[in-house]
């Protein structure tokens, strides 16, 4: 997407925002430009082939993802019912950009540290701030929520591995410990446990499959959970193309719209999102037509030099 990157480099925003152009895509791109945080973030390379729910589902209801490569079981979670001797309740999977955020922290810090106890920070206006989420009350009880539901939930990716073996995790929580303290009304400071711990099986999966990112892309598009889906997925699949690869519109829908009913919706929300994507992946090279998309292949996000060494 060079040209609207182009412009604002040449003729600033107001000019890019006077033309036939996608505004969201206008505002991406800029804030992306504009970005001087050169951090990296990763996350396992599942999460970029099946993603979480964009909404929320009914709080019993298994989520499933399947595509060639992998396919995605999110069991919810339960907690004990607030009544005696009522069974115990489920509280749902996670879902939407603040359970996409959360996790993108986790997995980044983890293997920065090389540990996988997370720290959660001192305070919670740090962590929205690293998360890019300005503080406020339905803030800290969104993320409060979606950090309950990762904590609670259990998930099995099935990976299609060469010579069709089996690989992946099965039936595994996300994390060991609660991220929250589990109390009614609890004090804005006392909201959060002071570190969390990944289970030890996610994070070796991790370690053994990270996929790196810009965290100034995700800032920019953070509050769009399947503009995240797809800026994760291109940054994963594009550098590593030998040649244009289409992609069909069904196998998009099967990946990133389990939720719309219609192939025709789904291509209808799917192309401004893919906007948005390609607004904070500069070198991306993608085009629509017909039958769905072309990938070509394309510099990866994050130069080699900017990764961990491992």
């Amino acid at each position: 997407m060079g040209t609207v990157h182009d412009i604002l480099e040449m003729r600033g925003k107001q000019a890019a925002l006077a033309l036939d152009l996608d505004r969201a895509a206008v505002e991406a791109a800029s804030a992306y430009l504009t970005d001087e945080d050169t951090s990296v973030g990763y996350l396992f390379s599942g999460w970029t082939q099946a993603a979480l729910p964009h909404k929320q589902l009914p709080p019993d209801q298994v989520w499933e993802i399947r595509t060639e490569r992998v396919t995605l079981l999110v069991e919810p979670g339960r907690k004990p019912s607030a009544t005696e001797g009522l069974p115990p309740i489920s509280i749902g999977v996670p879902y939407g950009s603040r359970a996409r955020l959360i996790m993108l922290y986790l997995q980044s810090e983890a293997l920065k540290t090389g540990s996988r106890e997370v720290e959660l920070g001192k305070s919670l206006r740090a962590w929205f701030a690293r998360l890019g989420i300005a503080p406020g009350g339905k803030s800290i009880k969104d993320v409060r929520e979606q950090a309950e539901r990762i904590s609670r939930c259990r998930l099995s990716f099935h990976m299609a591995a060469a010579g069709g073996a089996p690989g992946g995790l099965v039936n595994q929580n996300i994390v060991d410990t609660a991220m929250f303290i589990d109390a009614e009304d609890p004090d804005q400071g006392s909201l959060f446990l002071e570190t969390v711990k990944l289970s030890e099986s996610f994070f070796e999966q991790l370690k053994k499959h990270p996929v790196p990112i810009e965290e100034a892309a995700i800032r920019a598009i953070s509050n769009n959970s399947m503009a995240l889906d797809i800026y994760c997925w291109l940054s994963y699949r594009l550098h590593v193309l030998k040649a244009p690869t289409p992609v069909t519109w069904p196998a998009l829908k099967a990946q990133f719209g389990a939720g719309f009913s219609k192939l025709a919706h789904f291509k209808y929300k799917f192309g401004p999102n893919l906007q948005l994507a390609l607004a904070v992946y500069r070198d991306a090279k993608v085009e629509a037509e017909e039958r769905g998309l072309i990938l070509y292949p394309s510099r990866p996000p994050v130069a080699p030099k900017q990764l961990l060494a491992r």
